[in-house]
């Protein structure tokens, strides 16, 4: 019986600077604040056209049920000659009977400048006029745990492409 409990007591002390270590590691991160404004550059149609209608009851222009796939352009400023710094790829699909408003996940995925390597993804409602507001809902690279939300705005409309300003607001490690 003696012999159990010094093993017992062994195993404790052997595990105890482990737990502390542990611990010390987690309270020494520090969250940050991020703000981020970026454009979201769209072709709807043409040769360059970045969005496609994959799915849906009328495969010629958008209405209620379709689920569109999207791989963007996302640039510093809203002049498409503007400097590249990732890659908007996604979903969204047309959820209202009554407007135009849709569901969408869109991945941000920087593949230049500061934020090369990372990513932040959203997920949200897209009304049919106005700003919509998404929550963050993941990040990876300097965005690993990330949180928050964007508000997004449509910029510029043509009859082949957009352009959405969106500003995120993050927390993160």
């Amino acid at each position: 019986m003696a012999m159990s409990n010094s093993l017992y007591l062994l195993c404790l002390l052997l595990l105890l600077p482990f737990s502390s270590i542990s611990a010390v590691s987690i309270r020494t991160l520090e969250e940050k604040q991020t703000h981020i404004k970026l454009y979201f550059h769209e072709i709807i149609s043409g040769p360059n056209e970045t969005s496609f209608i994959v799915a849906g009851p009328n495969l010629t222009s958008q209405v209620f049920g379709d689920i569109v796939i999207f791989d963007s352009a996302l640039r510093e400023g809203p002049d498409p000659s503007s400097k590249l710094i990732g890659l908007a790829q996604g979903t969204s699909i047309s959820t209202s009977q009554s407007d135009s408003s849709i569901l969408s996940v869109i991945y941000f995925v920087f593949t230049h400048g500061r934020y090369n390597g990372s990513t932040i993804a959203i997920f949200g409602r897209v009304p049919a006029s106005g700003t919509a507001e998404r929550t963050v809902i993941e990040g990876s690279g300097l965005f690993r745990m990330a949180r928050g939300y964007t508000i997004s705005s449509v910029v510029n409309v043509s009859s082949d492409s957009f352009i959405i300003e969106f500003n995120f607001h993050l927390l993160h490690y």
